[in-house]
């Protein structure tokens, strides 16, 4: 080290007296060797080592460290060779030619410097081609190139120009040997190029301006490292930062950051929808409500007043509005007087199962649906539109009998005009036949009555007559006003008297609507086809319906792509009361639900949205609060046996009448619970929901596809397929039945009071007995009572002897022995009850 810095030091001594030299021969002539270094691309490199001047002997040390490339070490070099050729990138550092003045002042000063190595080498490669970097940029047009040693093509040195003062050279901080004379920002070089690579040349347009220079940035103001890096906030949250401050300075102060604001809140609303609609964060509602005492989850409801008490806790304004008004305008009732026209009646077929009300309707088509039904009977709402031989329309809903399907016929009478009852004249009125009349008076619709099977031999019209008067159905001959028809659909008798029963009844009511205004309709049932999807059969009420219409039912929208009759016959458009069947639904909807046309999708979209929502918050209750109460209520309640089905039916409407006949089926301690219902064949994703529930799969009018079978095949799911809904139901009444504990019977056999106690080593405590009643019974169930107190209840005579023999019974007033399984706390004193216990089976 001190070598070291004494040869820096002569160095520097070295370089002040050459430059006191110079400045001292300027004026003077120049001496022979001057002339020739002007001129540096035209030095030879014999002349370098003819030196005419004497030199001292530390300054021939600092020419003997070759040029180097950026991070590499310098190599020795053993004396007397000539020193290596410098790079292109001159004799500055980079850091002096970002910050420059656009020269070099190696180009500027021709002239060597006499001690140094600089005046040497630069001339020793005059074709040396200079690579433009970032580092290096290319000078602008007219500047001198700051190539060491080279001059620019065309450019002459000035004779008289004044050589530039050399610069002091300091001792390097690399070691090994003397080092070059540097910079004040060598350091800076060294460290900001030891991680590069050299020679990677970034491309830059002439003149371009140095974007980099100066550039302040996050990481420097951090501090540089990874780890302050790693810290730093996001862009994102830079950008909100940066908004709040300029809401700040908008709104004028900084100190109210929970300034009020206004926040709309509907009659129900859940946790995350009121943060999202107040911008803050749904943990942070939750906490405040837990501290409040309110104990909720995100997905959870709250109402209104809870909602308003939030909003107020962070300085907002409350605007309380209500969901119901989405719906507002959905239907519309106006009516336009002048733009009505006369509509065909919609007329609903309605009585007992088996009375023949889709034969009647047979008769009425000419066609034969009845036979196509399973064991004869309706299960389904049919909707078909007849012509009347006077040209008139006339659309009949056949409605299903079974006690089952008491919503379709409800849904039936809803959307009818004109409902006819029908009545088996051997059987009279039945229990569906009143619930039929009920739903028509419930609907405000008009009754006419069409006795059946006038034909039969046991037929007796005037009883089923006389039947209806006690539910006030006053027939005309009786002073009433309510047609009563008599008919025989089998033998085809009469059925234009109930023909024109109808149309006078239409008349009468003056049917009519407006067939130019949007479409608004009703669902009688849904379904989901294989091939064409869900499949929507709908009743027009009014407007006209056009392929492409954008329609809403439910919580399902879609745009109709097709309009078929009931006989598969496709459709431009249907006007009131036309019964169609309509493809493009995104899913089947429930039957009963209202249709109508929407203006745009957006509309369709918050529609059913809204009513998906509803239903959600239906299913599951609300909040979710757990208290003391509801939780000893539950200890103390029953557990109650479950038996989970999987539905799966043609239609939804069916599905819908199975899943209500099940729940009605159960009673305290049994139950089923339908896991899923819909419309459609049995697929794979049913079999893996059934065997996760563990439920059977029961399939109504409907079959399990090929792979679905393979796959309840290996996993081990029933699967039960059913055409009639009488065989369904009995099916799982059965199956309820089953699982009810039996019934425990006792029958008596006689008593027993204990006279001593033996203690015997091997068999335990044997009870010396006499019989005072009836017999006991060897394996029979015993109770044993000491002091008017239960002991053993339900207990177990596992051995009787008398004397040394064991018998298997023992009449009154004779003596025995006896042992019971798993007692052995007998005294003296105690009576035995013997008795016989007989399982009986139940059923709901």
């Amino acid at each position: 080290a001190a070598a070291e810095a004494a040869a820096a030091k002569a160095a520097a001594e070295a370089a002040r007296v050459e430059a006191a030299k110079l400045s001292a021969a300027a004026p003077a002539p120049a001496p022979a060797p001057t002339p020739a270094k002007p001129v540096a691309p035209k030095v030879e490199a014999p002349k370098v080592e003819a030196k005419p001047e004497p030199a001292k002997p530390a300054a021939p040390a600092a020419p003997k460290r070759p040029a180097v490339n950026f991070g590499q070490r310098a190599p020795k070099i053993p004396t007397g060779r000539a020193p290596l050729e410098r790079p292109a990138f001159g004799g500055r550092s980079a850091r002096e030619q970002a910050m420059g003045d656009g020269e070099r002042p190696q180009a500027r000063e021709q002239a060597p410097r006499e001690g140094g190595r600089e005046g040497a080498e630069r001339p020793a490669r005059p074709a040396q081609t200079v690579r433009y970097s970032a580092l290096n940029p290319r000078p602008a047009p007219g500047a001198r190139t700051g190539a060491p040693g080279a001059s620019r093509p065309g450019a002459r040195p000035a004779p008289n120009q004044p050589p530039a003062q050399p610069e002091v050279a300091r001792p390097s901080r690399a070691g090994g040997g003397f080092a070059r004379p540097a910079t004040g920002r060598e350091d800076d070089r060294e460290k900001r190029f030891a991680d590069n690579a050299p020679g990677k040349a970034v491309s830059r347009t002439r003149g371009e301006p140095k974007r980099r220079e100066g550039r302040l940035t996050i990481q420097a103001v951090a501090g540089g490292d990874e780890d302050a890096a790693e810290r730093m906030r996001s862009l994102a949250s830079v950008r909100r930062a940066r908004e709040r401050e300029k809401e700040k300075r908008k709104g004028g102060s900084t100190d109210t950051p929970n300034r009020p604001r206004e926040v709309v809140i509907p009659d129900v609303i859940t946790v995350g929808d009121l943060a999202n609609r107040m911008a803050v964060r749904g943990v942070d509602i939750v906490k405040f409500l837990m501290k409040q005492g309110l104990m909720v989850k995100i997905n959870d409801v709250i109402d209104t007043d809870t909602a308003e008490l939030v909003a107020d806790e962070y300085g907002m304004t409350v605007r309380r509005v209500s969901d119901s008004d989405i719906e507002t305008g959905f239907l519309s009732d106006a009516v336009d007087a002048e733009a009505t026209t006369p509509r065909a009646p919609v007329v609903a077929i309605m009585g007992h199962v088996d009375h023949g009300k889709t034969s009647l309707l047979d008769a009425l088509r000419t066609t034969d649906v009845a036979a196509g039904e399973a064991g004869g009977i309706t299960q389904h709402i049919g909707a078909y539109q007849v012509k009347t031989p006077n040209g008139e329309a006339v659309t009949f809903l056949d409605t299903p009998g079974h006690a089952a399907f008491s919503a379709m016929r409800t849904r039936g009478a809803n959307v009818t005009d004109i409902v006819i009852l029908v009545v088996a004249a051997d059987d009279g009125v039945m229990p569906q036949t009143i619930e039929s009349i009920s739903h028509a008076k419930a609907a405000g619709a008009p009754i006419i009555v069409a006795v059946n099977k006038i034909d039969k031999p046991e037929a007796d019209p005037q009883k089923v007559v006389n039947e209806l008067l006690q539910y006030e159905i006053i027939g005309e001959a009786l002073g009433g006003d309510t047609q009563i028809v008599e008919v025989s659909a089998k033998s085809r008798t009469n059925l234009d008297g109930l023909i024109e029963a109808i149309l006078l009844q239409a008349e009468v009511m003056d049917l009519k609507a407006d067939p130019e205004r949007t479409a608004e309709g009703v669902v009688i049932e849904a379904k989901l086809d294989k091939g064409r999807g869900p499949v929507a059969t709908v009743l027009v009420k009014r407007g006209t319906l056009r392929k492409g219409d954008l329609v809403v039912a439910g919580s399902s929208f879609g745009r109709v792509r097709a309009l078929l009759n009931e006989r598969g016959e496709q459709l431009t458009e249907a006007g009131p009361s036309v019964p169609v069947e309509i493809l493009g639904l995104d899913e089947a909807p429930s039957p009963g639900e209202p249709l109508a046309v929407v203006e745009s999708e957006a509309r369709a979209r918050e529609l059913t949205e809204y009513r998906a929502r509803v239903k959600r918050e239906k299913a599951t209750g609300g909040i979710n609060q757990v208290s003391l109460v509801d939780m000893m209520a539950k200890l103390g309640s029953k557990k109650i046996s479950e038996l989970p089905v999987l539905i799966k039916s043609d239609v939804q409407g069916s599905g819908e009448a199975i899943q209500g006949s099940l729940e009605q089926m159960g009673n305290d301690e049994v139950r089923a619970r339908v896991v899923h219902s819909g419309a459609g064949g049995i697929t794979e994703s049913d079999v893996q929901l059934a065997k996760s529930a563990g439920a059977p799969i029961l399939g109504f009018n409907v079959r399990a596809s090929k792979q679905a079978k393979d796959l309840a095949e290996r996993e081990g799911v029933e699967i039960r397929y059913y055409a009639i809904i009488y065989d369904l139901l009995d099916d799982m009444k059965g199956v309820l039945s089953g699982m009810l504990a039996p019934l425990q019977r006792e029958t008596f056999l006689g008593n027993a009071q204990v006279l001593q106690v033996f203690d015997i080593s091997k068999t335990g405590k044997i009870a010396g007995c006499r019989v005072s009643e009836g017999v006991v019974r060897k394996g029979a169930k015993v109770r044993i009572i000491r002091e008017d107190v239960v002991v053993l209840e339900l207990g177990t005579l596992a051995t009787l002897k008398r004397f040394k023999d064991e018998v298997n019974e023992v009449p009154s007033g004779q003596e025995c022995g006896m042992h019971f399984q798993g007692f052995q706390d007998i005294k003296v004193g105690d009576y035995i009850e013997c008795f016989t216990v007989e399982e009986v089976k139940r059923s709901l």
